[in-house]
Parts: structure tokens; C-alpha cells; sequence
């Protein structure tokens, strides 16, 4: 670590009063984790020598080859407003090493950082921007999150019908503390569902971002009486949370999305972009919508994109290119959803637009009707197939793809290919309500 960027945290550190570091990592499925040090341990932390029990997060190793070392990364350091300043405490975002000094395959933001890696080499840099919707629900008289609203506004609404606007600011002024550049926040279309975006920014940040953004709505909602939820359909008949993902390729400074002399203003790598992120929908589906819940939200008549195919502004297709253009030129990919770990889904996206780019992959014409609206025998006519509608399917399109299978890299592919069949297979045997309730008196 760059001895400057060292002291600078140590000086910061102790000019801030903070007297507890936590130093945060993701496992494979995107929980975050954090161990806490005492200012004392910093300078040993910054050092890389703080070693961990790695046999105890998922899909990271077993506990004959336990050890790992925390390496921060010194960009990363915030302090958390909500904790006394009086004792303050701060955080790091790490990656996990191996003892013989290698980046350890399964840490899920070295994943990210290696498709970077492959990238630069042609000089590209993408830029992310995610969209992050969620839930404020009731909890109960024990603190335990219930189903229950707290409003019944709708997409955009104001007060006195959007309850949630006070612990929203809340959020948006605490982020901005962190360092984040909110850019909107809003109510959303469903009762007690809200969005706040903040602005793009390089494809490691923006993922730090959104699994800070994560536990910063969890821990002010909890403030307000409130459980923030990521789960994609919590509650039947109304919309789902999604995560879209803007999405630019930078080079040299430029955007090489944009062509001034294209009459839509988009490049020929823009479209090849497009391209690859298309053909590898299906198999990023199952890292960018990873859980069984996930394809509650992918159904059609709740917005949300099930057909992949693409076009301009339309926003029922998979693929949306917004209208600006020069620097902000940029494609909407609309399936994620923010129960996904964001180190991989970014880079299961850029591994899909750069095979776009390199093997100039051209996408199918674009779609300007709304596709929900038409038949399953038109949508053939036109080509447009759509999205895996369960886990399973996803994992089956996740195991033929390989340039997804290489983005995550091996260990992170076999660990969690078998965590997400253990999960499908767990649901897949549970006996629900609805099965009672239409099968109990009928057979």
C-alpha cells in the first residue's frame, strides 16, 4: 500500500476521532461481513497483516485452508455519521488475500477487479450507474420486520402520502456524509417502495457504493421504526425492486458509446456492446438475479423487463438506451435486481459487453412496441425471446456460458452454482399455502 495513502488514513483516523475500524468484505452471495479493530490495529490492518478465519464465510474455503489476510483498499475509508463522534467508528473495504500474498479466486470483488484488469488493456473503463429500489415495512413490537406499509403512496407522491419521505432524507443526507453524490430519490410505483440514485462513477466504486448503500438504508430505516428490504417480490399483485444498471465504456476520456455523426447517436461499439450483453442475458440472470424470489419480480404486467431484446427510450424491452447523448450516453440494463452480489454482476455485464465489442456481436433490430403487449406468437415472428423464469433455468444458462463461467472464475462458479441449487431444491420440495389452499379439498 502506498505509504501516503497510509499515513493520510492514520492522520485522518486519528483527527476524526475514531476509535473502532470495521473492515468489510462480501461473500460470495453478496452479504456483507466486517471484522471490528480498535484504532491501535490500523496501521497493522493498512499493512495487510490482519489475518481471518476464512472457513466461515460462505463459499470461501474449507477449514483445512482457513487462513486469509484483509487487505483494505484506503480508498474506501468513511466514517458512519449514526455512531458518536465521541469514539467514532469507520470502515474499510477490503480484498481478501491468500497467505502466499496472491489475491485470493474466491473474494468476489478480486473477481470484478481481474474483468477491470482485462478491460484496461484496451484502455476501456466502464462507468455504473445503479439504479436501487427497496421496501420500508412496519416491524413489530419484538423489531421484527412484517409485510405491513407504512404508506399507501405511489410513484412520486409527496407528503402526507409518502411516510417514508422523513427516513428517506435521512438516508440521503447520510450517504452524502459518505461521500456519495445523490442524484434523485423519489417514492416509487409500489405502497411503501422507494428509489434513491446516486451518481455514476468507475465499476469498483459503484459496487462499493451499492453494498454500502445497502447497509446504510438498513440501519437508518432501523432508526425509524422501519426494515429497509433488497428482496426482489416481497408481496404479490404489486411491483418488485430492481437494481437497472447504467452502463458506459470510457477511453482515453471519451465515451465511446457516443458517434456525433451516427443519426442516433450511438457507435458501432455501443451497439456491439448491446450486442453481447444480449446473447449473455440469459446466463447473467442467474448471477444478477440470483435468487429463487428473483423470478417473482420477472413476470410480465409489473414493469418489469422479461423479453430481451432492446431499443431507445422504450422501456419494456431488457435493454433501454436513455436519450442523452456526449459524455452521458449510456445503455439501461434492466434485469438486475438488488439482491445480487454487485462485484459480480458488474462483472458478468462487462464480460458480456466486452465479447460484444471484441467480436463485434450485432444486436437484433431494435423493438419500439410494447412488448408485454404483444402475442407469444408475434414476439416469435420478431425473434424476441425472454429470460430464464426461475433459478434453475438460470443456473442451467449460467453452466453452457463461458464467458460468464470465466468472469466469476472457478471457485466462485462451483460455490455458487452449489448454493443456489441447494436453494432451489430446498424450495422446490416446501409445501406453500397456495398449494393447500387449492389442492387440500379438491384431490
Amino acid at each position: 500500500m502506498d505509504s501516503v495513502k497510509k499515513s493520510d488514513i492514520m492522520a485522518l483516523a486519528r483527527e476524526q476521532g475514531v476509535k473502532f475500524i470495521r473492515l468489510q468484505f462480501t461473500d460470495v452471495l453478496g452479504v456483507l461481513k466486517n471484522m471490528a479493530i480498535p484504532i491501535e490495529q490500523l496501521e497493522k490492518a493498512l499493512e495487510g497483516e490482519l489475518m481471518f478465519d476464512a472457513s466461515s464465510i460462505h463459499g470461501f474455503v474449507g477449514i483445512e485452508e482457513s487462513d486469509m489476510y484483509l487487505r483494505p483498499d484506503p480508498n474506501t475509508f468513511a466514517i458512519f455519521p449514526w455512531r458518536p463522534r465521541d469514539g467514532a467508528v469507520a470502515r474499510l473495504i477490503c480484498d481478501v488475500y491468500q497467505p502466499d500474498g496472491t489475491p485470493f479466486e474466491g473474494c468476489p470483488r478480486n473477481a470484478l477487479r481481474r474483468v477491470i484488469a482485462r478491460a484496461s488493456e484496451n484502455g476501456y473503463t466502464m462507468k455504473v450507474g445503479p439504479e436501487c429500489e427497496f421496501f420500508l415495512f412496519y416491524t413489530d413490537d419484538q423489531g421484527n420486520p412484517t409485510l405491513k406499509t407504512h404508506d399507501r403512496a405511489g410513484y412520486f407522491d409527496m407528503s402526507p402520502a409518502d411516510l417514508g419521505e422523513n427516513a428517506r432524507r435521512s438516508m440521503v443526507l447520510t450517504l452524502e456524509e459518505m461521500g456519495f453524490e445523490i442524484e434523485t430519490s423519489h417514492h416509487e410505483v409500489a405502497p411503501g417502495q422507494h428509489e434513491i440514485d446516486f451518481m455514476y462513477s468507475d465499476a469498483l466504486d459503484a459496487a462499493d457504493k451499492i453494498v454500502t448503500f445497502k447497509f446504510v438504508v438498513r440501519t437508518i430505516a432501523q432508526r425509524y421504526g422501519l426494515h429497509a428490504t433488497f428482496m426482489p417480490k416481497p408481496v404479490f399483485g404489486i411491483n418488485g425492486s430492481g437494481m437497472h444498471m447504467h452502463q458506459s465504456i470510457f477511453k482515453d476520456g471519451d465515451n465511446i458509446f457516443f458517434d456525433q455523426g451516427d443519426p442516433e447517436g450511438l457507435s458501432d461499439s455501443a451497439r456491439y456492446y448491446v450486442g453481447g450483453l444480449l446473447r449473455h442475458a440469459k446466463a447473467i440472470a442467474a448471477v444478477a438475479s440470483p435468487t429463487v424470489n428473483s423470478y417473482k419480480r420477472l413476470v410480465p404486467g409489473y414493469e418489469a423487463p422479461v423479453y430481451i431484446s432492446w431499443a431507445q427510450r422504450n422501456r419494456s424491452p431488457l435493454i433501454r438506451v436513455p436519450a442523452k447523448r456526449g459524455l452521458s450516453t449510456r445503455i439501461e440494463f434492466r434485469s438486475p435486481d438488488p439482491s445480487c452480489n454487485p462485484y459480480l454482476a458488474i462483472a458478468a455485464c462487462l464480460s458480456a459487453g466486452l465479447d460484444g465489442i471484441e467480436n463485434q456481436i450485432q444486436p437484433p433490430p431494435q423493438c419500439n412496441m410494447n412488448i408485454y403487449e404483444l402475442t407469444p406468437e408475434r414476439r416469435r415472428e420478431l425473434g424476441i425471446d425472454s429470460l430464464p423464469t426461475s433459478l434453475e433455468e438460470a443456473l442451467w444458462e449460467l453452466e453452457k456460458d463461458e464467458i460468464i463461467k470465466h468472469a466469476l472464475g472457478n471457485h466462485i462458479l462451483m460455490r455458487f452454482i452449489d448454493a443456489k441449487k441447494k436453494e432451489w431444491d430446498s424450495y422446490r420440495t416446501q409445501i406453500y399455502s397456495w398449494e393447500i389452499e387449492n389442492y387440500l379439498t379438491m384431490f
